[in-house]
């Protein structure tokens, strides 16, 4: 691969983590919607979006190969869950305030991508990686202690986004064929859902600008992961991994300095130790890295 497919691969993947770490300012144009109709444009703008990625590409072949492999569908059915799941918890933290929490659980994730793949995947755990798994643990551990509540937004973000992670490494699908056919089998409860709010007169798809913005929302939706995949084929995993936590970082920046949700000392040490962890993983992964080239 040239020095210059790779450089066109590190922007597109700068582009698509920074898409998805500023997306907060864009959910936040739709504060007024509730977030289960938000994300039901979101799924079927984002399937039309995705028909127009695939027809450049080449087509709509994943469908006549999924027609003979049942279970293939039912995985994919699955992930779909995990995926509506993720969306509208994420959309529906963003437009109540909890994009601190939001940016959390997407700093988490790697380090439950770590834990998830000793646990079903048969990985050993490395001595830096059981002690980053272990830091964030106690991250999480602090915020229960003082709280006395589970940070519930970030869990269960990170958990939805890793668990769709690791079965979809198992699904011998593509990243963007994998996304179409599950915006495919979730639209016709998105399209069901709207026009459900339609009949009831509390649908909220009028005015030019909100049409535009909730329309947008697909297009928010495929072009990141599009560019993403492109980055994903023309870089190493390592430098992918470091390139995501642009996402979160704008995410938490966002968060505190433009949103002004409170930042008190439990959440800062509790990030330290969510920090710390990411730390020592990103540092275990560049000496594996450098041991292997």
């Amino acid at each position: 691969m040239t020095d210059r497919s790779r450089r066109n691969g590190f922007f597109a993947a700068l582009t698509a983590f920074s898409m998805w770490g500023v997306a907060p300012l864009y959910w936040k144009l739709l504060s007024g919607i509730p977030a289960l109709e938000t994300v039901a444009h979101r799924v079927i703008w984002s399937l039309l979006m995705l028909a127009v990625v695939m027809a450049w590409r080449g087509g709509f072949g994943v469908l006549r190969r999924l027609a003979g492999e049942p279970r293939l569908i039912g995985l994919l059915a699955l992930t779909t869950t995990l995926t509506a799941a993720n969306w509208l918890l994420f959309v529906w933290a963003i437009v109540n305030g909890h994009v601190l929490e939001a940016s959390l659980g997407y700093f988490i994730a790697p380090l439950i991508n770590v834990l998830l793949a000793a646990l079903f995947l048969h990985e050993r755990l490395r001595p830096w990686q059981m002690l980053a798994v272990a830091l964030a643990c106690g991250g999480v551990a602090w915020r229960v202690w003082h709280l006395g509540t589970l940070p519930w937004i970030p869990l269960s973000l990170a958990f939805t986004f890793s668990i769709y992670g690791l079965l979809r490494k198992r699904a011998p699908i593509g990243a963007l064929d994998g996304l179409f056919v599950e915006t495919l089998i979730a639209t016709p409860f998105a399209l069901g859902w709207l026009l459900w709010l339609q009949s009831q007169g509390s649908a909220h798809f009028s005015g030019a600008g909100t049409i535009a913005a909730l329309i947008g929302t697909g297009l928010a939706t495929a072009l990141p992961l599009f560019l993403y995949t492109i980055g994903a084929q023309r870089l190493r995993y390592t430098t992918l991994g470091f390139i995501q936590y642009v996402g979160p970082s704008l995410q938490f920046a966002q968060a505190v300095f433009l949103f002004k949700e409170p930042f008190s000392h439990v959440a800062l040490i509790g990030f330290l130790f969510i920090w710390a962890g990411l730390a020592l993983f990103s540092l275990d992964a560049l000496k594996r890295t450098g041991r292997a080239a």
